[in-house]
């Protein structure tokens, strides 16, 4: 055994360990996993790989309206889904028709359509659309039910929908096969599966964050076809669409 004496005088040691070296060994303990990740094992929830094998199972050409309701305070969680999502979409042959009910919204879609889209024959106006940012939360929601037009009359950069091939024959939710919404807070999520899911009878999808997920759980599967919860999600659902993203990076 070790005398009291030595343990004394090395705990005193170890308290005179100059704080830059322990900062020293902090920064080598973060930066070797993200330099050389450990690779730790990822296995899909049931959750996230309900919702992969629902968007698989929509037929080539269906249209997918995707929901960017959130803020770059929570892209670090948000965004890899989308852009996950986006490339299983575009490699199933889905035409996408994205809008915000969350003014930064508009920006991080178009941020993910175009880096989704790099590998991809798609064109913008044909396979896929961003509608922009709309205020008003369920009582847009509610309008898309009767009318897209009536609350997204032009597209993010002002061009009129009657231009744009994709939105000619797309009028309001009885034209929409499924819903994603990625959800930061209100309005967000819950709107979506009480109108677009409960009034309409349209499938939805959803992405949230981590502190968002146990709230939202419940609603899965009856009145959510999947949920991806937080970067954990995210980086599920990379692994399901054969891309080690920015999620996966993270986990």
């Amino acid at each position: 055994s070790v005398p009291v004496e030595a343990r004394r005088s090395l705990v005193d040691r170890l308290k005179d360990i100059d704080r830059r070296v322990i900062f020293v060994f902090i920064a080598v303990a973060v930066i070797i996993p993200l330099v050389w990740p450990i690779g730790l094992s990822l296995k899909a929830s049931p959750p996230a790989r309900a919702l992969f094998n629902e968007v698989e199972s929509l037929p080539r050409g269906s249209i997918v309206l995707m929901a960017f309701d959130y803020d770059p305070a929570t892209e670090i969680e948000l965004g890899p889904m989308s852009l996950a999502f986006l490339k299983q979409c575009f490699r199933k042959g889905l035409k996408v028709v994205g809008l915000a009910l969350w003014p930064q919204g508009a920006q991080l879609a178009r941020t993910s359509f175009s880096e989704a889209a790099e590998g991809y024959d798609v064109r913008y106006g044909v396979d896929y659309v961003n509608l922009g940012f709309k205020a008003g939360g369920i009582v847009v929601i509610d309008s898309l039910g009767k009318n897209i037009r009536a609350s997204f009359p032009v597209d993010v950069d002002g061009k009129p929908l009657s231009e744009l091939p994709l939105m000619k024959s797309i009028r309001n939710f009885a034209d929409i096969d499924f819903v994603m919404s990625l959800s930061a807070g209100d309005p967000g999520l819950p709107f979506w599966i009480m109108i677009a899911q409960g009034r309409y009878g349209r499938k939805v999808g959803g992405g949230c964050t981590a502190v968002s997920a146990p709230m939202l759980y419940p609603y899965f599967p009856n009145q959510l076809v999947g949920l991806l919860g937080g970067m954990k999600g995210a980086a599920e659902y990379e692994l399901l669409v054969g891309e080690k993203g920015p999620a996966t990076r993270g986990m």
